[in-house]
């Protein structure tokens, strides 16, 4: 079992600069990171030592299971994230790297670069999203498992290395829409629900069917392989107890760092090459 402390930390002192930036010399490169999520778009920044210096995230709408469906949508979302990050550390952000869903095709893939370098940051590197989120959590054996807003993303890692990649359409969207349909509400007003922690307990009976699907995909990638312990990171495995879900329906332990939501972009942060 891997010990989240380190991974906590990290996540913690990004939290921390999505209001107050670090202080950062001009001169120094910096490690930069845009999420084109389901869900939100983020920019993530740190040192080359890794520390954090500032993160920016706005709720969007632009993206679709890991597909950009709003081109223009999208960049201006990231021009304006851009420039709210350099008006604030003072420092020109010149290079990123970026991250798709396990198996997106080389036609989307370059959508998601060229949306970003239309913004105005040179793409260096593209990462998968579980993969990305390992450069955090440091997994040596086990699935780390991507819950988005759209899509279901796993990478398997034996020693240290990838040997397995899947994604699978649902995720966080699926939930709004059964709170939506059972409260007969517009899809806004569920997706705020399912985010306030003081009801997820009321919700978890609506859901449940929702992450009972999610925990069947991860078992149907994972056959085969000797996985003993799931990591969880996405928006979506904020929901209390969601863990416990995933547990019951694979008989595999499941764990969760601190804020999964962060966990992503600061390992695509991570992964841009200097």
């Amino acid at each position: 079992m891997v010990d989240f402390c380190k991974a906590d930390s990290l996540i913690m002192e990004v939290e921390e600069t999505l209001t107050n930036n670090k202080d950062v010399e001009k001169n120094l490169k910096l490690k930069v990171g845009v999420d084109l999520g389901t869900s939100h778009i983020s920019i993530t920044v740190l040192d080359r030592f890794g520390k954090p210096v500032a993160c920016a995230m706005e709720e969007a709408r632009v993206v679709r299971d890991g597909l950009v469906v709003d081109y223009m949508g999208a960049q201006s979302i990231v021009k304006r994230l851009k420039m709210n990050i350099e008006d604030r550390v003072g420092v020109e952000l010149a290079a990123t790297a970026i991250a798709i869903p396990p198996g997106t095709g080389k036609r989307d893939s370059d959508t998601h670069r060229y949306v970003v370098e239309g913004a105005g940051i040179e793409v260096v590197s593209i990462v998968d999203e579980p993969t990305a989120a390992n450069m955090v959590l440091g997994i040596k054996d086990g699935v780390v498992v991507d819950i988005g807003a759209g899509t279901t993303g796993l990478s398997i890692f034996e020693d240290g290395n990838v040997v397995y990649t899947a994604d699978e359409p649902t995720g966080g969207t699926h939930l709004s829409l059964v709170i939506a349909g059972n409260y007969k509400i517009p899809f806004e007003e569920a997706d705020k629900i399912k985010k306030d922690k003081s009801r997820h307990k009321e919700i978890r009976p609506l859901i449940l069917p929702v992450v009972q699907k999610i925990a069947s995909i991860i078992n149907n990638h994972i056959r085969g392989f000797k996985v003993n312990d799931i990591y969880l990171v996405g928006g979506t495995s904020c929901l209390t107890g969601i863990e416990d879900i995933i547990k019951t329906e694979t008989g595999i332990n499941a764990v969760k760092p601190y804020n999964p939501l962060l966990v992503t972009p600061v390992g695509i942060a991570l992964s841009c090459s200097l």
